[in-house]
């Protein structure tokens, strides 16, 4: 599956993202937002080493209900869902190993 290097702009439904089989990262940002940016590097460095975990990046903002069902505040914000239950969460990580450590949990 791998990582998505562009932003989705029209984000699917709720239902829809709960409906998902097995492991799923949601990232949650923008293209123009500097700390979604700078873990660009180490989120493709991670998720080569986790081919089975579907990647979807979302674009986040004022009126965007999907991220506002995840309770987004900052981004970039990873959501690790396990059919289509949060099994994970990370605020601006700060280093590949956070990233990593939540990826792990999909295999748990």
């Amino acid at each position: 599956m791998g990582m998505n290097s562009e932003y989705v702009e029209i984000e699917p439904a709720r239902a829809a993202v709960d409906a998902l089989e097995g492991p799923v990262l949601i990232e949650f940002g923008a293209p123009w937002c500097g700390h979604c940016r700078a873990v660009q590097p180490w989120l493709a460095g991670v998720m080569d080493g986790f081919p089975a975990i579907r990647h979807l990046k979302i674009e986040d903002g004022p009126g965007r209900r999907l991220g506002r069902s995840f309770h987004v505040k900052l981004w970039p914000t990873l959501v690790l869902l396990k059919q289509g239950v949060e099994t994970g969460r990370l605020v601006r990580p700060v280093d590949e190993q956070q990233i990593r450590s939540l990826l792990l949990q999909s295999i748990e």
